[in-house]
């Protein structure tokens, strides 16, 4: 559906009324200033880049920093990251890693329960914020690295259900209904999230994309959406001339989320590896509650170091069967390793990080085992 109308301006303020008597924000809406209930704001579309001799980075020389934004800087912005860039660079690191942006409900947030994929946090600084943030990294030498959530939206402000099929009742997600992938309407569901991606490399000049819980997608069409996400970015990439990529973040050790298309894989580029962390983990502090009931061996480490995935295949006792398959065949560097991360500090009941849990010398022990892994090393 489509109408054109007149005196919109940049700046102007809007709801789309739905069957006579709903007013709901715009699904792709690009900034919500008043919030997720609020009404959805024109952008000004030209902004002053100053990165066109950026081609982005070779993946095998990311060094990543993991960033949430609201509470790295007092302040609790994006453009108050600028002048901590140098320290970063200064660190070794080549890649900033920012925790979802999309806007979500109240001021601050762990950014996973987003309602609007297309826009930027207000609380944030925006989208023109985001903007000015990617452009002097780029002019730093820095990439980035945006992390996006399309396996589920958060429950507050999450009026697509209003609009059409956006969500299936024949799975389920730990957050409630899952995305239609692949049922009755899902071609233009499968285009919003693409074109969600196409939008962050095209208009924000995002170097790659963090995929959030792929594990929680059910796609059963022989054609997955995560292979079509694949494409388009990658086509997108040329069409751009940059360097882009798409890196998975899955529970399920599949290689075929990284496999090339000829392969019957699904052509992402690279792997966050939990089994490394878990390893790591073990060994240090002695955990064996949970998942971690899987790990403390030194030779697994030792197998994460060789080939990436730990479990290829083996008896898992925590999950109670076979679990994974073999990535001896992938390149070291398309694997993503750390010692921690967000989902490994914020899932712990106390929130407690390493260094409350071990000694210095085992703090430097797990810095030196990430950094000097095969893998990209990933800092939080």
């Amino acid at each position: 559906f489509a109408a054109t109308v007149e005196g919109v301006e940049p700046g102007s303020l809007y709801f789309f009324r739905l069957d006579g008597d709903k007013e709901r924000p715009d699904p792709a809406s690009q900034c919500q200033p008043q919030g997720v209930h609020g009404p959805s704001q024109v952008l000004e579309p030209h902004f002053s880049w100053s990165d066109d001799t950026w081609a982005g980075l070779p993946l095998r020389d990311f060094v990543i920093y993991e960033v949430h934004v609201g509470t790295y800087t007092p302040e609790g912005t994006l453009t108050a990251i600028i002048p901590h860039l140098d320290t970063l660079k200064d660190l070794g690191i080549t890649a900033l890693e920012i925790m979802p942006v999309a806007q979500f409900p109240g001021g601050r947030n762990w950014g996973y329960d987003g309602a609007y994929p297309f826009a930027v946090q207000n609380t944030y600084g925006g989208p023109v914020a985001l903007k000015e943030l990617v452009n002097a990294c780029h002019a730093s030498g820095l990439a980035v690295i945006l992390d996006v959530v399309y396996n589920h939206l958060g429950p507050e402000g999450n009026y697509l259900a209003d609009y059409g099929p956006y969500f299936t009742e024949r799975y389920r997600t730990p957050w409630g209904p899952a995305v239609n992938f692949d049922g009755p309407g899902s071609d233009e569901v499968r285009r919003y999230f693409i074109d969600n991606a196409r939008q962050w490399m095209a208009e924000y000049h995002i170097d790659a994309l963090r995929l959030d819980a792929l594990h929680a997608i059910v796609d059963l069409t022989p054609t997955p959406f995560l292979a079509e996400l694949a494409d388009a970015v990658h086509f997108e990439g040329e069409r751009l001339n940059r360097r882009v990529y798409l890196m998975a973040e899955s529970d399920l050790n599949d290689v075929r989320l990284l496999n090339p298309r000829e392969l019957g894989g699904l052509n992402l580029d690279s792997h966050w590896n939990d089994d490394f962390h878990h390893a790591v983990h073990t060994l240090l502090t002695g955990e064996q509650t949970g998942y971690y009931v899987d790990f403390g061996r030194l030779a697994q480490l030792a197998k994460g170091w060789r080939e990436g995935f730990i479990y290829t295949g083996e008896y898992a006792p925590y999950r109670q069967r076979r679990h994974g398959s073999s990535s001896r065949d992938i390149a070291p560097h398309r694997f993503v390793v750390f010692a921690q991360n967000h989902d490994q500090v914020g899932n712990r009941l106390g929130g407690d990080r390493l260094s409350h849990l071990v000694s210095f010398e085992a703090l430097k022990l797990a810095a030196g085992v990430v950094l000097l892994s095969p893998g990209l090393p990933l800092l939080f």
